[in-house]
């Protein structure tokens, strides 16, 4: 149903709520507001509508080890929960080279439910393809500052060429910052003194790593001018470097994540491998919690996304605590938790859907499109209940990874239906699997 009237609804405009009637043409938003009689319904009375989740850090393993997940099951469980555009890029199958990218989107297609771009990676001795990348029509090149899931980190020095090229084409990076001589270290210490227990994830991945390849990243993000995005921004700490390198003229946006905000660093001890990601989980009290929500609330956070990284519990408990895989599923459940911040007064809606939706596609080049409830953007909706609560269970995880960190929480407001561009793709917790999503080129590629 591409052309229809969303009827009597609480709409989340850029601007804030709006009670009424939404028109949707050609599976376009045609007007907020006003009434036609004329068009197919859909009975919205009593519930808020939002415009549908814009999540830029997603992981489908798809091609790579699809066992961990793959799109037709990664983006049901986005379309599920209101994701309706994701960001994809995998570390066991890289896009490096415009061949890379070709061969993808050749083999997703008809794979996905929601709307998706492409990310490239950026490997020290590739740099050179980074121009040809942006052209073909990546949206962003993922920058490891250590190295990470078989992906090499870069040195500052390669880390100045990357960003000197991404600035020349306009481009956007996304960079995972940890100092590499510093965790190499960690991990060298404690290896020696025989250590596999779950303790050691926060003293080899440890706070001080992340904040001197901040730094670093930082002063070369600004030397560079180019536009950069550090991924998983996990402390107050943090945010304190990108805040004084903004003052200095950076273009930086930083990225949250609902797990640097929901869980404590100490779980680790534990759920072991279940609380393996890094950087890890930094909150120790209730202070530290009110001072990341605080960040969001001023803005020094940017977006957010979910660096949906799954594995499933048997994968995560083969081997001991270093080999266990990093990462943790997140499609399922952050647009849940960013709606339960807001309807429990934590956040607004108005916040909510920028941090979830505007932002995002800003930031990647999506805005024309995506990321809002305005006139001329594709009808990207998601109908929520705000008078309900969902509780997180494992056996409700669409994932392949088949469990959550958030099993036993309850959120406030129960997702009802996710539309794509007019079309309903999921009801009630269910995704249609429509496989109608389409490939979104990046800023430098329109057209290609």
């Amino acid at each position: 149903m591409k052309t229809c009237v969303v009827r009597n609804a609480r709409v989340v405009t850029p601007t804030g709520l709006v009670e009424g009637d939404v028109v949707v043409e050609n599976g376009r938003f045609a007007r907020i507001g006003g009434d036609r009689a004329d068009l197919p319904e859909v009975a919205a009375g009593g519930l808020v509508m939002m415009p549908g989740g814009v999540d830029t850090h997603v992981h489908l393993m798809d091609p790579g080890p699809t066992e961990r997940e793959d799109f037709p099951t990664g983006t049901r469980a986005a379309a599920a929960r209101g994701v309706t555009t994701i960001i994809e890029h995998t570390h066991a199958h890289p896009i490096r080279e415009v061949a890379d990218l070709a061969e993808k989107r050749s083999h997703l297609t008809g794979r996905s439910n929601v709307d998706f771009a492409l990310a490239a990676h950026v490997w020290p001795d590739r740099i050179s393809q980074i121009p040809g990348l942006w052209d073909a029509g990546v949206a962003f090149f993922k920058i490891f500052t250590c190295t990470t899931h078989g992906v090499p980190g870069i040195d500052p020095g390669h880390l100045h060429a990357a960003l000197a090229a991404v600035a020349d084409r306009d481009a956007r990076a996304l960079i995972h910052c940890e100092d590499e001589s510093m965790t190499a270290e960690a991990e060298r210490l404690l290896r020696a003194e025989g250590r596999a227990d779950p303790g050691i994830l926060t003293e080899w991945r440890n706070r001080e790593a992340e904040l001197v390849a901040i730094a670093a990243a930082s002063v070369i993000a600004r030397a560079t001018r180019a536009a950069v995005t550090f991924a998983h921004v996990s402390s107050a700490e943090v945010i304190e470097v990108v805040a004084a390198a903004r003052r200095w003229g950076a273009d930086i946006a930083a990225e949250a994540c609902p797990q640097y905000f929901a869980l404590e660093e100490a779980e680790v001890l534990a759920e072991g491998p279940l609380r393996k990601f890094t950087p890890p989980a930094r909150i120790r009290d209730e202070a530290d919690r009110n001072e990341m929500w605080e960040a969001v609330r001023s803005g020094a956070f940017s977006h957010f996304s979910t660096d949906h990284a799954p594995s499933t519990m048997e994968q995560k408990s083969h081997g001991d605590m270093w080999e266990a895989p990093f990462g943790l599923p997140g499609l399922d459940t952050t647009y849940p938790f960013l709606i339960d911040a807001a309807l429990t007064g934590v956040i607004d809606l108005t916040t909510a859907a920028r941090l979830y939706s505007q932002a995002p596609a800003e930031r990647y080049g999506l805005a024309t499109r995506k990321g809002a409830i305005r006139v001329g953007a594709d009808a990207d909706f998601v109908l929520i209940d705000p008078e309900q609560n969902w509780t997180v269970a494992n056996g409700d995880i669409i994932s392949k990874a088949g469990w959550s960190p958030y099993a036993g929480r309850t959120f406030k407001g129960r997702i009802v239906a996710t539309y794509l561009r007019g079309e309903e793709i999921a009801r009630d917790g269910h995704a249609h699997d429509t496989r109608s999503g389409m490939f979104l080129p990046g800023m430098g590629g329109r057209g290609y």
